[in-house]
Formats: structure tokens, C-alpha cells, sequence
């Protein structure tokens, strides 16, 4: 069997679906889009047959790559109202050798996770922390281990009912099935993680469209999170009010013409527009330059609080991703606000090098790790559909030595 996964990221500014086979623990990119996101507003569908719309021209769009039709889906979904709670269990292990295996793992997070009743929120993952099998503690993988009982501690991850119900009937309602679903703060932890990050206390900071999120995590699993109402569309704002510019040429600037910080920018280099006004407009680079860069500085000094609010511990690495943090000249204000110890994140997959999918390309991995914890073979795609692929096998990125190798999630059926 070949295993084939789709990654759906609804964003307020754009939909991110990729699609990836993992063969010999690699990820190879099968196909990737953007399309412009409607209905949805700070990450919310506030409109259902205009997001029912895009995001099913979204699909299309990748449908057209691949030359197939996508039917299952990991989906992405808010986090806004997300909740982060320890909880514990302590199960005996009944077989007659006394070896644990992954189905007392899953066992143990089951019984965790229904001692805890919830009427308003729903699941969404649980993360263990560490395992312990009879006086033994701070266990990390307990599998193939002897032992009478096995006790875990877990972060259980909630949502409102809402945030995950109005996603899954939406793709219903175009004939996707939704397989698991995940945030989008896990999804970016499993983009850049590494053996060092897992000993460390440290922070993602996820610029989209409209909100940015905050996510702090402590050993590799994510604790806490905040969400602040600003991103790449007050910049965008910011440059149409200046320039009286309408605010798609006020993104193409940003895009095209503006860097992130005026270290670099010219003041010689020019570009001419029209305004709003109808009359031609010289913009240096220097001085929009400067625009973005201020906008830039209030929104991670703004992050900057929410980490300081979220913990009062040292936080030892701060990321920066999100479709804004791709950037030029960005890790000059990331160094202004933050310091040495910040960094931008570097989605390292072959033909998708764009920071704007790394919650949709790590979302992919979170749920690899999560399969093969429950020692289960899947694909999304059947084999008959998968004749009809060519697969790229110079687009790999190899997750041997990173997250496809740790064990710490999982899934159970309901």
C-alpha cells in the first residue's frame, strides 16, 4: 500500500491544501495550492456558502494537479477558545506476559480522557507527557516495556463544539470526509521540532491573515496558546491608507516591492502606481519599507506580551512563521524585538519551501506519528486512484531523525 495524505489548512486569507506520500519515512509533495479564502473572517467561518464556495474551488484546483479526486481530509481547525488540561490514568496491563504494547497505550489515554465529561467542548487531541509502569516514572515510550500497571499524563487539547462542528459539516457538505482533525499549533510544532526543542521551553509565532497566533510549548508539547486580532492585512491596510492605494495593489506592493525592515531598502529604488485618485504615484522602497516594519514591530511586541502573560518561565527559542514571515528582511525585526535566541522557521520540504503551509505540512506528520503509535497502514487515497499519480521522488524531506521517529501522540476511535 502507498500512503497518501491531504492536509487542509482554512485560513482567513488563503485555503492550503498539500497532499504528500510518505515512503521510507520521507514525505514526498504530491501537490500543493493557495486559494483565496471567503467566508471567513480571524479564522472563522462567519459565512457558510461563500467559504462552502472557495474552499471547494480549492479542492478543484488540486484535484486538477493530481488527476484525481480528494475524498478524506486532515482538517485543520480554530483554536480560538482552545484549552489545555493534565490529565491522568493508571490502567493494569491483563496480558499474561506483562508487556505493554501500543493498545494499552491508547487504553490508558482512553481512560484519561473519558474521566473527564465535557458538554460545550469537544476533543480534539490528547498530547502525553510521560508514561510511568509500576514505581518507574517520567517514562517516555512505555511500549515492549514488562510492568503490572502503566499510568500516563497527558495534555487533553478542547475546543467549542462549534469551532470543530462547522468545519466538519461544511466539508461534508462537499463530499469530504474529515479523518482527524488538528490545530493549527500542533501542526506548526511538528513543521520545525528536533530533538533539542523537546528539552526546551519555547514559543511559535504564527502570522496569518488577520490573527497571529501564540503558542507556547514546554519539552515538545504545546501547554498554552493566544490569539492576537492583528496580521499580514493590517499591513496591507496600513500601505493602502498611505498611498490611497486599493488594498489588493496594497498586498501586491507588500509583497513584490517592500522588505520587512529598512536596513536594506533603497531609497533610490522606485515604483510607479495609481492611486485611488486615479493619478500616478512614486512609492520608494525605503519609505514603504518603513510602513511594514512598524506594523511588523507592534505586532510581535504585541506577541511578546501574550508570551510573557502565558508563562513566567525563561523561554529558551521563539519561531516566527505564518505567510508574513516569508518576508525579506524580516529576521531583522524578529532580532529588534526578540534578540539573537528568535529565529524565522524553515519549512523544509523540497518544492514547498513557503512558511504559509507549515501547520498544513505538520499537521500531516502529527497524524503519521499518531498511526503509527496505534500500529495502523492507511492511506486517504485507494490504490486505484493512486495509478493515476506520478510521483516526484526528488521531493522528499526525510523525518527519519525528527518527529516520525518519537512516539508521544495518538488517536483512538470513538
Amino acid at each position: 500500500m502507498k500512503h497518501i495524505y491531504t492536509s487542509l489548512d482554512i485560513g482567513s486569507d488563503t485555503i492550503k491544501i498539500v497532499v504528500c506520500e510518505l515512503y521510507k519515512n520521507k514525505l514526498n509533495l504530491l501537490a500543493s495550492s493557495s486559494f483565496k479564502s471567503k467566508g471567513i473572517k480571524k479564522g472563522l467561518i462567519y459565512d457558510v456558502n461563500l467559504a462552502k464556495e472557495c474552499i471547494k474551488n480549492a479542492f478543484l484546483e488540486i484535484e486538477d494537479m493530481l488527476g484525481i479526486k480528494i475524498k478524506k481530509v486532515i482538517a485543520s481547525i480554530p483554536s480560538f477558545n482552545a484549552e489545555y488540561q493534565i490529565v491522568k490514568s493508571n490502567i493494569k496491563i491483563n496480558s499474561e506476559d506483562k508487556i505493554i504494547t501500543s493498545d494499552d497505550v491508547i487504553k490508558a489515554l482512553e481512560v484519561a480522557f473519558k474521566s473527564n465529561a465535557f458538554n460545550t467542548r469537544e476533543m480534539v487531541t490528547m498530547l502525553p507527557i510521560d508514561y510511568s509502569i509500576d514505581d518507574k516514572a517520567f517514562i517516555k515510550n512505555p511500549k515492549g516495556v514488562y510492568g503490572n500497571t502503566l499510568g500516563c499524563r497527558a495534555v487533553l487539547v478542547t475546543t467549542p463544539k462549534k469551532n470543530v462542528y462547522s468545519v466538519i459539516s461544511l466539508l461534508e457538505s462537499i463530499g469530504i470526509d474529515v479523518i482527524d482533525i488538528s490545530l493549527n499549533n500542533i501542526g506548526d510544532l511538528y513543521s520545525f521540532n528536533n530533538k533539542d526543542l523537546e528539552e526546551k521551553v519555547g514559543a511559535i509565532i504564527n502570522i496569518g491573515g488577520e490573527i497571529t497566533d501564540i503558542s507556547l510549548y514546554n519539552k515538545g508539547i504545546l501547554v498554552k496558546s493566544s490569539i492576537i486580532n492583528m496580521g499580514g492585512k493590517n499591513i496591507d491596510n496600513d500601505i493602502s491608507y498611505m498611498y490611497k492605494v486599493d488594498l489588493p495593489s496594497a498586498k501586491k506592493l507588500k509583497l513584490k516591492f517592500a522588505l520587512a525592515h529598512k536596513k536594506n531598502a533603497s531609497m533610490n529604488d522606485i515604483i510607479e502606481v495609481k492611486s485611488a485618485y486615479d493619478s500616478n504615484l512614486k512609492i520608494n522602497q525605503f519609505e514603504i519599507s518603513e510602513i511594514v516594519e512598524s506594523r511588523l514591530e507592534e505586532i510581535l511586541n504585541e506577541a511578546k506580551k501574550e508570551i510573557n502573560l502565558l508563562t513566567s518561565r525563561k523561554i529558551d527559542y521563539i519561531i516566527i512563521t505564518g505567510g508574513t514571515s516569508n518576508m525579506q528582511g524580516i529576521e531583522y525585526v524578529v532580532n529588534d524585538v526578540f534578540g539573537s535566541f528568535a529565529s524565522i522557521g524553515n519549512v523544509k520540504m523540497l518544492g514547498l519551501r513557503d512558511n504559509i503551509y507549515s501547520s498544513c505540512i505538520g499537521n500531516i506528520v502529527y497524524f503519521i506519528s499518531k498511526l503509527k503509535l496505534k500500529e495502523q497502514d492507511y492511506s486517504m487515497i485507494s490504490d486505484e486512484e493512486i495509478n493515476a499519480l506520478t510521483l516526484n521522488d526528488s521531493n522528499k524531506i526525510d523525518a527519519s531523525n525528527n518527529m516520525l521517529g518519537k512516539m508521544f501522540d495518538f488517536f483512538f476511535s470513538e
